[in-house]
């Protein structure tokens, strides 16, 4: 076998999608064993990938968001728009968070370097926040891994945090005063031991972040078991490629027929979870920013519960002062529920005709179905394909340009409302405290910038 033919090989079995399940079933079992160890702390997936590995039975209801870029090198950060605060107001004395990571590293850089400098700069972050709490031998040091982050790197990003900090000490985000320091410690399969914590222990001197790698390290990434199936380091990853469809939530709901099928069978076994999946509906319900005492509301589209009528609800249940925008990348066929009385549809396709019409179309109407029924004392839900991007857009919009900073709502007031990319940044901070998986694209965020700082006459001419 020459090197192409041995890289085709190599790259097929990776692919193949027994080998991945029986991999992750594999890894599965080791984050139980972490899990057992700590059955008192939250037990939490970092998305995407660790959510493959976490029992969604024993997990906590809310996610971790560290991406693995916010740690590659030179490009370190601690991302506003990624603050993952939520995770503070879990009181407990210590998290078990999981991710993973394919061949060449023991764990991701979402843990390496990520999850330590969030860590850091929250502890830092504490000390300008509340300066009135005595903090005698409060940790603010950057702990990184042995033998995974070199000590220039560690360095470099020392230098930064400071200036991290700060910027999150100036956000609007509300911080608890913690009472002890936060606190990274890894466990890998390859780990000999765990380290003794207790949710009890009044000796604790830290919040242990007990980040997880749940795969093992293997040489090139795969490893042959006797079991008949090849290892594949990380299978989680990347599910698109090798899924047929299947992601984390139906995995979990199929997982004993996913675990009990042979090779010749896991292919039709998962075209079939997966139709099954598609023909049932699972709505969650939307997420209310707080900030503006619940006005604004945010969930995908899959998540409206259509009445007979045209009328729509959430499984928040059916509430007649909440009135529905939605936003859809398709043209609908039926529209019939066009003049449904406190709904409004909108069309924002995709692509850079959908930037146009998101900035000539969809804010312009969104406003002003926003405004009008919040002055009749209503709540306006905002829903888009994937509840994260659009109706987020149109969400930082509607906060910019009818609630003040303090998210009263300006009915007879708004000509005193001046948005600045300040304060823009103020209201995109509002709704990820609230929803902390809205993560608006990069054009979304610049046609809601340029829609709030262009003068009007002169957005008109441009639109």
């Amino acid at each position: 076998m020459n090197r192409n033919e041995a890289f085709s090989h190599l790259r097929k079995e990776s692919l193949d999608i027994y080998n991945r399940l029986k991999s992750i079933e594999e890894d599965i079992q080791f984050v139980n064993q972490v899990h057992d160890a700590y059955p008192d702390f939250p037990l939490l997936p970092n998305l995407r990938c660790g959510a493959w590995y976490t029992d969604p039975s024993l997990a906590a209801p809310h996610p971790a968001y560290f991406k693995s870029t916010d740690g590659h090198f030179s490009n370190w950060g601690f991302n506003l728009r990624r603050a993952n605060l939520h995770l503070l107001n879990y009181n407990y004395r210590g998290i078990v968070l999981v991710d993973s990571t394919r061949s060449g590293k023991r764990m991701p850089d979402a843990l390496s370097k990520t999850v330590p400098i969030w860590c850091a700069v929250v502890n830092r972050t504490m000390i300008l926040r509340h300066p009135e709490t005595s903090r005698q031998n409060w940790d603010t040091l950057l702990h990184t891994p042995p033998g995974v982050v070199s000590t220039q790197e560690h360095s470099q990003i020392v230098s930064l945090l400071d200036g991290w900090a700060d910027a999150l000490n100036k956000s609007s985000y509300s911080l608890p005063d913690l009472s002890l320091p936060l606190r990274p410690i890894w466990i890998t399969p390859a780990s000999t031991s765990f380290p003794k914590f207790s949710s009890t222990d009044s000796k604790q001197t830290f919040i242990p972040i007990i980040c997880v790698s749940a795969s093992r390290q293997v040489q090139e990434g795969f490893d042959r078991r006797i079991g008949g199936f090849v290892y594949v380091q990380g299978s989680g990853d990347d599910h698109e490629l090798w899924g047929m469809g299947l992601n984390p939530d139906i995995f979990w709901k199929n997982r004993e027929r996913i675990a009990s099928a042979d090779r010749s069978e896991i292919d039709a076994v998962v075209t079939k979870c997966v139709s099954e999946a598609q023909a049932t509906n699972n709505f969650h319900p939307p997420s209310a920013v707080d900030r503006v005492r619940g006005r604004i509301l945010l969930c995908s589209t899959a998540d409206l519960i259509a009445g007979s009528s045209g009328h729509l609800s959430t499984s928040f249940g059916e509430s007649e002062d909440v009135a529905f925008i939605v936003l859809s990348s398709h043209d609908r066929n039926d529209t019939t529920a066009d003049n449904v009385p406190g709904v409004r549809y909108i069309t924002a396709p995709e692509g850079k005709k959908g930037q146009t019409q998101f900035l000539q179309t969809v804010l312009p109407r969104s406003m002003d179905f926003i405004q009008t029924h919040l002055a009749e004392g209503m709540r306006v839900c905002i829903a888009c394909d994937t509840g994260k991007d659009l109706s987020v857009g149109v969400a930082i919009a509607a906060l910019s340009k009818l609630f003040d900073d303090e998210g009263k709502f300006m009915e007879s007031d708004l000509q005193n409302i001046t948005p600045d990319k300040q304060s823009i940044r103020m209201r995109l901070e509002w709704i990820i405290a609230s929803r902390p998986e809205a993560n608006p694209a990069r054009n979304t965020l610049k046609r809601v910038n340029e829609f709030l700082l262009t003068p009007s006459p002169f957005l008109q001419k441009r639109t």
